[in-house]
């Protein structure tokens, strides 16, 4: 269907909003807010209307709807003051207030494939499940989840054990689940559900380890104590995992896993604020996250994630082309890079943050240094797995690239990212000379994100240089719709590779597709 209003054109066949000829940039979640406010423009609808639609039913905060809001009126031209085609109204909720045509577009008809289910491990293997919020204020949500991604986080430092990221399982989050069915979709054999309460200075941590195979239980504890012992009551948490499914794991091994990140909680408290506002991954949700992890970074000096979260922040406004001072953002992203690495040469996600960061700003080698020592010491880290399998591609190894990019989308199967490692398969493959290989991921890749120029530009290049120049055409035409001013000279600013043979590779497939020179 197309909605047209003004100068726009929202197509929900395509997910694509336009401008008269020119699209626009939209996150998923803000195009879905976008068209259900169209959608049921004819009411006003609540912040229970969009939490049960948009966010299936999950916790969300005034700030993350406000913040989603405004994104959609960012999109389309409109604001909070002038409230043109969006409007707020007070104690009810939004609605869309332009005037819409609709015109119906033919669709294909879809043939349903059989749904494939990832092997189990060879391994232990356990996903843990969004833990729920008891504290009965929505702001304090950001708290459970980060509870939850450290345990996570402690989880995968088990060698031994296989764990499913964050980015896969919290997918479930706010939804009445099958843990049958979770382990299936994520091919774990373990799941770890729970909940969080904050009552002032106390926590109360609540698991409930459950055999997915069977839908047994395995244990279920509650885990009492002050803030200050957070870290404690974490530790405890995952060895009474550890123990119910390996318990065979050696101490030393225990040991390594019991890592407490900083000693200051106002700068936890801090960086779990940022951590959330992260993964909003708007522009202005990246703004706030930079100053959480500055302020966390200011309360403890030596706080190594806080670094490492800090510089990937300025690594993401890089990749989505939101640097206003090229040179001093680029030299602030090495420093505190770097300085990551210097105060947490043990801490995995310091390592693995500060490594992309550094090759999105051009420096593949201290990338590779700590990216590499990322996945020795966090073997399930999908976020170190996802950088080396770009540091491999921007060096010149297909291969390990390839390796990398399939270990991360085992780890995460449900990563509603997933374009990204899909992306970078597909240019391992081009890299590789395998033209069929790479426009086949590069095309899975933009059928999940529309909007991802990486994908497009392989596409286009690979289907040219396979002499199947009608596709390398339709590719290109995409690409000069997100960059109108994409020419072969900008090869080497996309994309760092530091082999001239892969530089040439590239440029000759976007000149063969029909990208003008200069």
């Amino acid at each position: 269907m197309l909605y047209l209003f003004e100068d726009y054109a929202l197509d929900t066949g395509r997910r694509e909003l336009r401008r008269g000829a020119a699209l626009v940039s939209l996150e998923p979640q803000v195009f879905d807010l976008l068209a259900y406010l169209i959608q049921n423009r004819q009411r006003v609808v609540s912040k229970d209307d969009l939490i049960a639609s948009i966010w299936d039913g999950r916790i969300v905060s005034e700030s993350a709807l406000s913040n989603r809001i405004n994104a959609v009126r960012s999109a389309i031209g409109d604001n909070g003051e002038d409230q043109r085609l969006i409007r707020t109204v007070v104690r009810k909720g939004v609605r869309f207030v332009g005037d819409v045509h609709e015109r119906q577009e033919p669709t294909p008809v879809a043939v349903e494939q059989p749904r494939q289910y990832p092997a189990l491990p060879d391994k232990p293997s356990i996903a843990v499940l969004s833990f729920q919020s008891l504290s009965g204020d929505p702001e304090q949500e950001y708290f459970a989840d980060g509870i939850v991604e450290d345990i996570i986080t402690a989880l995968c430092r088990f060698s031994s054990l296989f764990v499913i990221a964050r980015n896969s399982s919290f997918v479930y989050k706010g939804r009445a689940v099958d843990v049958k069915q979770v382990g299936r979709e994520l091919g774990v054999r373990y799941v770890l559900e729970g909940s969080v309460r904050k009552a002032r200075n106390q926590v109360r941590i609540t698991g409930q380890l459950i055999d997915a195979s069977s839908g047994a239980h395995l244990w279920a504890e509650s885990f009492d104590g002050s803030l200050e012992n957070i870290f404690d009551l974490q530790d405890q948490v995952t060895s009474s995992v550890v123990g119910a499914i390996a318990p065979k794991l050696e101490q030393a091994e225990i040991e390594r896993a019991k890592y407490k990140p900083t000693e200051s909680l106002d700068a936890y408290e801090c960086f779990l604020r940022g951590m959330a506002s992260h993964y909003l991954q708007t522009r202005d949700a990246n703004k706030e996250a930079l100053r959480l992890f500055y302020k966390a970074i200011e309360l403890d000096p030596e706080f190594a994630s806080a670094y490492g979260m800090a510089a990937w922040c300025y690594g993401w406004r890089k990749q989505q082309g939101w640097m206003t001072d090229q040179v001093t953002e680029a030299a602030e992203t090495a420093r505190l890079a770097r300085r990551a690495a210097e105060l947490g040469p043990e801490d995995a996600v310091a390592l693995s943050r500060g490594a992309h960061a550094l090759l999105v700003v051009g420096d593949p080698e201290a990338a590779t240094i700590f990216v590499d020592r990322a996945v020795v010491l966090n073997p399930n880290l999908l976020g170190a797995w996802n950088a080396s399998g770009w540091v491999r591609v921007y060096r010149g190894e297909p291969e390990a690239a390839i390796e990398h990019f399939a270990r991360a989308m085992r780890l995460s199967p449900l990563n509603p990212r997933i374009y990204g490692l899909q992306a970078g398969t597909a240019f391992a493959h081009f890299l590789a000379g395998r033209y069929d290989a790479a426009a086949s991921w590069a095309e899975k890749a933009m059928r999940a994100q529309t909007n991802y120029p990486t994908p497009i530009r392989i596409a286009a290049a690979s289907h040219a240089l396979a002499g199947r120049l009608a596709e390398a055409r339709q590719a290109l035409a995409r690409l000069r719709e997100l960059d109108p001013a994409a020419r072969v000279a900008n090869v080497k600013k996309w994309h760092l590779l530091r082999r001239p043979e892969d530089v040439a590779r590239l440029e000759d497939g976007l000149r063969k597709a029909g990208l003008p020179e200069t």
